[in-house]
């Protein structure tokens, strides 16, 4: 698989959605490109609505160091947290955070952004970097046009 780059990243998710194989395929698919591709993105991956669970994450492709949350109530941590206000979290260091849920203690930053379709919640883009304040403006946005590109999968 090629290498992105922040700014071709929005471009070369739209042609992995528009692509063959199924929404799990082509999440996996994702997940690895961004990995892949960017510095210090050290775990990357999705946490979905619950279909049959209200108000529930439940983990859904990855690339990086298995993890222990495979459920995440809206509300708890930084994903349940972006699932629950629907908002982009950008956090520089996760160990000021009060309500972050360690899926290891390497990870020192984070970003979570809402996947929408429309004005409902589908789920999320989690990422993880063992550098602190690894995520600036410049990968919220192309992150933020990762997810709306996604969106199209549902």
């Amino acid at each position: 698989m090629r290498k992105s780059t922040l700014e071709s990243l929005p471009a070369d998710v739209a042609a992995i959605v528009d692509g063959p194989g199924t929404r799990d395929a082509k999440l996996a698919a994702v997940s690895a490109l961004i990995h892949d591709s960017l510095p210090d993105y050290d775990w990357v991956g999705f946490y979905l609505s619950d279909p049959h669970e209200d108000r529930m994450l439940v983990l859904g492709p990855y690339v990086g160091a298995p993890t222990d949350h495979v459920r995440i109530p809206f509300g708890t941590g930084i994903c349940g947290q972006a699932a629950e206000t629907l908002e982009t979290f950008v956090i520089d260091d996760v160990t000021a955070e009060s309500n972050y849920l360690a899926c290891s203690l390497n990870v020192k930053s984070e970003i979570v952004v809402p996947i929408m379709k429309g004005d409902v919640f589908i789920g999320e883009l989690d990422i993880d970097s063992n550098k602190a304040a690894r995520f600036g403006p410049a990968d919220r946005e192309a992150m933020e046009a990762v997810c709306a590109e996604l969106a199209r999968l549902w």
